[in-house]
């Protein structure tokens, strides 16, 4: 099965960590430093939401623990609150930091935005890379 994201290619030149345009994370509930659906970033990212998730249960509980609940909507800011399966593009340090702790969650390659790759080693994001079931 194809991600229903991967239909959609992001018009603008950005790349993924292969070097392809960049595709879509998602957008139930909508992503992105943009918020537009892409885990595209600019220099006032001090973020860098680069890393497109298939969030799971051990990482919401995780990033909870670390000060960050992304669970729990927040109707006033938009947000609903992500449940495990939600795609989510996430910071790419807080990424490797779930990584180093055995936390990581799967991610989809071709949604990563390249700049990653000037954090996290692209083996290592192929290794969680998460199946296309």
């Amino acid at each position: 099965m194809v991600w229903p994201e991967a239909m959609a290619v992001m018009p603008e030149s950005a790349l993924n960590v292969l070097g392809e345009p960049l595709q879509l994370c998602g957008c139930e509930p909508m992503t992105g430093w943009y918020r537009d659906g892409s885990c595209r970033t600019d220099g006032s990212d001090l973020g860098r939401h680069t890393v497109c998730c298939v969030v799971d249960e051990n990482f919401l509980s995780y990033s909870r623990a670390q000060g960050n609940d992304l669970s729990t909507p927040a109707p006033q800011y938009g947000f609903p609150g992500l449940k495990p399966g939600d795609h989510w593009c996430v910071c790419a340090g807080r990424w490797l930091e779930a990584y180093e702790d055995g936390m990581a969650p799967p991610l989809r390659l071709e949604a990563c935005e390249q700049s990653t790759l000037e954090l996290i080693p692209l083996e290592v994001l192929q290794g969680h890379a998460a199946a296309a079931a």
